[in-house]
């Protein structure tokens, strides 16, 4: 997941170009496969295999570096992506966001467009209503302009809760995107998939390969599973799908806390956070190294109230 391209002034979402053209050489590598985004979901929803190192590209917040920096690098490297847009900004005219006739553009030449709301607002911290009226918004103005509603949304911030999943599914969307990290598989929840960001700070080539190489931790009984926090700190675990899958050196973290208790029962992992998350967002990554030098990983975003 990207959201700007040489914008120095915004290091926590910017990536540099120097850091982009090295991300495109090495997807250019022949051992990966980097493919429209929508076909890797229909895979994934029909059962069918993918090959292995599959990519995803995706971009959020449709600004005007996106098509001045960033289209013509992956234009000219082959390389498919799907932009997430906010309808109001597009429609206010901001001089740092694309247009609708640009964000057409990319349209015609292959870009798939998915939804990012109306007015990028804070959707778990918000009434079914609001959000309810927010999507029909966006979704008008998708239909107008470029003559349909996405099939997909990215939901701003990755904030999300299940009544904001079930008001996504009734406005017509088949699946949706968070911001936190990990690798989509078989059980990964549809309508709150991961994606690895990627800016200044977490952008270098090492650690691109990094998640461009990871496996996934496949996992059922995900506990909190709801992404808007209830308790804090929350009592996380998950149970491993593959029982015999080799997870030693499993360890997990919190935001702000660092290595954090992580106890295996059996297939069972149930982690115990020392300190309360701080209102706003709150992430746990797990991850377990490979004999093969590879990466495991799981991750998951939650919205604590209060902020």
């Amino acid at each position: 997941m990207y959201h700007r391209f040489n914008e120095s002034t915004y290091p926590s979402t910017n990536t540099t170009l120097d850091q982009f053209e090295a991300h495109l050489a090495e997807l250019r590598r022949d051992k990966y496969h980097v493919l429209p985004v929508p076909e890797i979901l229909a895979a994934i929803r029909e059962d069918r295999e993918l090959p292995d190192r599959t990519i995803g590209i995706t971009i959020d917040d449709a600004f005007l570096s996106v098509y001045k920096e960033a289209w013509p690098r992956l234009r000219a490297a082959g390389l498919p992506f799907t932009l997430f847009v906010a309808t109001d900004a597009i429609d206010a005219g901001y001089s740092d966001y694309m247009s609708w006739d640009q964000i057409r553009e990319l349209r015609d030449a292959g870009v798939v467009i998915g939804s990012q709301t109306a007015s990028h607002l804070h959707m778990a911290a918000n009434t079914a209503a609001r959000n309810r009226a927010d999507l029909e918004r966006s979704n008008e103005r998708f239909a107008a302009a470029l003559g349909a509603k996405p099939d997909l949304i990215a939901y701003p911030f990755g904030e999300a809760s299940n009544e904001v999943q079930t008001i996504a599914r009734e406005a017509g969307f088949i699946m949706a995107f968070g911001q936190h990290s990990g690798v989509i598989h078989a059980t990964a929840d549809a309508f709150y998939l991961p994606r690895f960001a990627l800016n200044e700070a977490f952008g270098d080539i090492d650690r691109f390969r990094l998640v461009i190489n990871a496996l996934p931790i496949p996992f059922t009984d995900l506990t909190p599973a709801n992404p808007l926090l209830s308790a804090n700190p929350p009592p996380f675990g998950f149970t491993i799908r593959s029982p015999g899958l080799d997870l030693r050196g499993l360890a997990c973290y919190a935001v702000g806390q660092g290595k954090v208790q992580a106890d295996r029962l059996g297939p069972r992992v149930e982690v115990r956070l020392s300190q309360k998350f701080e209102p706003g967002r709150g992430r746990i990554n797990c991850t377990a190294p490979t004999a093969e030098g590879r990466w495991r990983w799981l991750g998951m975003q939650y919205y604590v109230p209060g902020g």
